[in-house]
């Protein structure tokens, strides 16, 4: 599972519709696209797929015109399918921003999986230790498993004994986004690692 807390400010790319949700409640759909800046080469336009809670009579105009500038807080969730990596959120709120206000997609994440093959320790550029690793997040898409990569960095830490290839791990820390080969490449700036043992 990977999810994150986070602040988005883009474009709505697809409209609002109200829809009926369980036990009489209701909620709002719709899309907003967001530029990820490359760190090298092309940047790249996501898609995210917004549902927010909807009472009668809230003000929906703002994400009811294509186009307009929208910043968001709630919760982003990543789902592997193919070759296809899709962000969908449950918002929390939606205000009005800036013309001139970069596009962000920036929070803290949340991860339970299991490590890569890769974990090492480094040094750093003014000579402190860091660990680097990958780690992968498993979904079931019909008679399929997904893979969702996300790449680890945590700064001052030395690697603890448990950590070793497919063992399994929950991370906390800051999320971040990259485009590598014209697809969406998720990292973690690792505030908290710890063992993660899944229930049965």
């Amino acid at each position: 599972m990977i999810k994150a807390e986070v602040n988005v400010i883009g474009t709505v790319s697809r409209t609002a519709v109200v829809r009926d949700g369980k036990e009489g409640t209701k909620f709002v759909t719709f899309g907003v696209s967001v530029v990820i800046l490359a760190k090298s080469g092309i940047n790249k336009t996501v898609e995210i797929s917004v549902a927010k809670d909807y009472q009668l009579g809230d003000d929906i105009s703002l994400i009811q015109t294509k186009d307009n500038r929208v910043g968001l807080k709630g919760t982003i969730t990543f789902r592997k399918k193919g070759d296809n990596l899709y962000l969908n959120m449950e918002a929390s709120e939606v205000n009005v921003v800036k013309p001139e206000d970069k596009d962000i997609i920036e929070g803290d994440m949340t991860f339970f999986g299991k490590v890569g093959n890769k974990i090492e320790v480094k040094d750093s550029k003014n000579g402190k230790k860091f660990l680097s690793t990958s780690g992968f997040s498993t979904t079931k898409e019909g008679e399929d498993f997904e893979y969702t990569w996300v790449r680890f960095i945590q700064f001052e830490a030395e690697k603890p004994e448990w950590l070793v290839p497919k063992a399994g791990i929950e991370v906390k820390g800051k999320l971040e986004l990259d485009v590598y080969n014209d697809k969406l490449d998720i990292s973690c700036r690792v505030s908290e690692l710890k063992e993660w043992v899944k229930q049965q």
